[in-house]
């Protein structure tokens, strides 16, 4: 069965909410930490319900919401989520409560909303969806596995239309715990030199990027999403490889059908070496773009991506701020994004 992405919503460090131009205007920031634009929440939610919800909330159920109206659809028969860090805003507040009340007098909101599972409730409980929800909190394959049970419900046809998603957030407190562990880079640069420093480390980011996934071919959809898999920890580059043909040959694609490949590259210069080498043999002959200093590092970052290939599908265009200028008709792109080198993703996309 043929999988399309009928309709998208995306908030992020980049202007990339509602009808706006594609990423023509890329913001700037300077340091290793990059926070989501955020629209004006009352378009989507109840003023009395947004002075309840924490940023991660408010991000979620907006971009869930904008995706539904774009594609026109009051219930889809499914809502699935992936995150990996949950509402940690949330979390910590309920944290610091306990250890500043003795655990005594504690207020279960702040508890109840950081679950992994607020997101897709939250969505649901709005729009009085009753139907399947599920959320996936698989570290650096948590969008993938949301993703994969989306693909799944549609083939075995207990599903017309799927909402699936992809949200993970950035705290003080979890930046500075991630920064302990030598994730993130120490010097103060613009994510728009990431590339270029070739130094240990990386840049935080946050996001929510939902999709509308449908069997149906409406005519108006963004792309067909022909496949996807995953793979834990391969031992070395050439396992990389093989992995990569062996999907493609899965496909029945060949490489040099490929018209452009977005990589999970994010700066640091450990990770970014088995990109640099895959375009010097399987890559060769086909451009690549990047995107991670647009939204920066986290778990579910390869929602980005994902969103980045159906745009540059659909409008038929590749951002510069990317890294390509590449002309001509943009038929099939590749994303492969890896996460801390352990957990790799392949998405394979197609014009409708």
């Amino acid at each position: 069965m043929k999988i399309y992405i009928t309709a998208t919503g995306n908030v992020s460090p980049q202007k990339t909410f509602g009808d706006v131009p594609f990423l023509t205007e890329p913001a700037s920031y300077s340091g290793n930490r990059l926070s989501c634009v955020e629209p004006d929440y009352k378009e989507f939610i109840d003023v009395k319900l947004i002075r309840r919800m924490s940023r991660i909330i408010k991000m979620g159920v907006a971009a869930g919401f904008a995706c539904l109206k774009e594609a026109n659809v009051e219930i889809p028969d499914a809502i699935i989520t992936g995150t990996a860090y949950g509402c940690l805003e949330d979390t910590g507040i309920f944290l610091t409560k306990m250890v500043e009340q003795h655990e005594e007098m504690l207020s279960p909101t702040a508890f109840i909303q950081s679950t992994h599972n607020t997101v897709g409730a939250q969505i649901a409980l709005m729009m009085h969806c009753h139907n399947y929800n599920n959320t996936f909190v698989h570290r650096g394959f948590s969008f993938e596995s949301a993703l994969l049970d989306a693909i799944l419900l549609l083939n075995e046809g207990k599903a017309s239309n799927v909402l699936v998603g992809g949200v993970d957030e950035i705290i003080n407190a979890s930046h500075t715990l991630l920064s302990r562990f030598g994730l993130y880079k120490r010097e103060k640069k613009s994510n728009t030199e990431l590339y270029s420093s070739k130094t240990k480390g990386t840049i935080a980011g946050e996001g929510a990027a939902f999709f509308l996934l449908s069997g149906e071919y409406n005519g108006n959809d963004y792309a067909e999403l022909r496949a996807m898999t995953t793979f834990y920890k391969p031992a070395n580059e050439k396992e990389i490889e093989e992995q990569i043909l062996s999907f493609l040959e899965a496909q029945s694609v060949n490489i040099a059908e490929i018209d452009l490949v977005i990589t999970g590259r994010n700066g640091d210069n450990k990770n970014d070496e088995i990109y640099n080498r895959l375009d010097k043999s399987v890559f060769k002959n086909i451009d690549t773009v990047n995107y991670k200093h647009l939204c920066g590092e986290y778990p579910t970052s390869s929602a980005f991506a994902l969103w980045l290939a159906a745009n540059i599908i659909k409008r038929n265009e590749i951002p510069p701020v990317t890294g390509s200028f590449k002309k001509g008709k943009i038929k099939t792109v590749l994303v492969y994004n890896n996460y801390l080198g352990i957990h790799h993703s392949l998405f394979l996309l197609s014009a409708c």
